[in-house]
């Protein structure tokens, strides 16, 4: 499956973005989606997901209550909103797709299909 993933900015602390990752190549409801980050010099890190039918969606503490993750099976995306971002939101943010043979995971190695990153930075 091919991930293309849009949407990041810049803004400022407080400020809302949505993302958008548009998926094809195969069928998109056979995927669990992620979104990732990374910021210069750190590892990436686990941001949200939501199983395959929508049902389930888990968070990293740290977004949690400010992001929401949702898809859309009528288009292929799956979204990242994010309200209240804070400088320490600032990273490259990847979508990516694993296959929905189990639990909707949250490491880096589970997921088989990534998108090429946005840049989201927040300026305080």
């Amino acid at each position: 499956v091919q991930l293309q993933a849009s949407g990041g900015g810049l803004v400022q602390a407080g400020d809302s973005l949505r993302l958008s990752c548009a998926a094809s190549g195969r069928t998109f409801s056979s995927f669990h989606m992620g979104w990732f980050r990374q910021a210069p010099g750190k590892e990436r890190e686990f941001v949200a997901a939501i199983s395959s039918g929508g049902s389930i969606t888990a968070y990293s503490d740290s977004v949690k209550g400010r992001f929401t993750i949702s898809r859309d099976s009528r288009k292929n995306t799956v979204y990242l909103q994010m309200n209240s971002l804070k400088p320490e939101d600032t990273a490259n943010y990847y979508c990516a797709a694993q296959r929905a043979t189990g639990w909707v995971a949250k490491g880096v190695y589970d997921y088989d299909y990534w998108g090429q990153g946005t840049q989201v930075t927040v300026s305080s």
